[in-house]
């Protein structure tokens, strides 16, 4: 049975190793490696350090759930509220599920858990990214109920 629950300082060692499964898909796709380091960097660089998960667990400001089928750990989602003028904005900054568990609701347990904690935090919005050309997420996140509000172009230099 798969399902998502609040991370746990024994998942640590688990969510370090998603964390670096989904780095490692991000960087081939366009885009991947820069939103790799700047987007998703606060997080990854706490998860893949000794005690950084705790960091984000005492957060009252940031939720960690992680993925389950039959009790093993497949998926890990992040968020944090941000504040927006008077208002708070849900933001996921990571939603990543193994590619063997995938398609079986681990994904869409681990978002709704996310958007459940943004709503009972009295958000306004949610947001979260999906790379260019990377349809499957994109669509996983339309079919949850996103639409794009944004679009951000890149121009590399040298």
């Amino acid at each position: 049975m798969e399902g998502a629950r609040p991370a746990r300082r024994a998942d640590a060692d688990r969510c370090a190793e998603l964390c670096l499964q989904a780095l490692a898909e991000l960087q081939h796709q366009r885009g991947g490696s820069l939103y790799a380091r700047r987007e998703t960097g606060v997080v990854a660089k706490a998860l893949l350090r000794p005690g950084g998960l705790d960091g984000l667990l005492a957060s009252s400001r940031r939720r960690v759930l992680v993925g389950t089928i039959d009790d093993s750990v497949v998926g890990m989602a992040v968020g944090h509220l941000d504040d927006v003028g008077e208002a708070l904005l849900g933001v996921v900054d990571g939603c990543y599920v193994e590619q063997e568990a995938r398609g079986v609701g681990v994904g869409r347990a681990l978002l709704d858990g996310l958007v459940s904690w943004f709503g009972s935090s009295a958000c306004r919005g949610v947001d979260v990214s999906a790379l260019p050309g990377d349809r499957r997420t994109k669509n996983f996140f339309e079919a949850a109920g996103f639409k794009a509000r944004l679009l951000t172009l890149h121009h590399p230099l040298g």
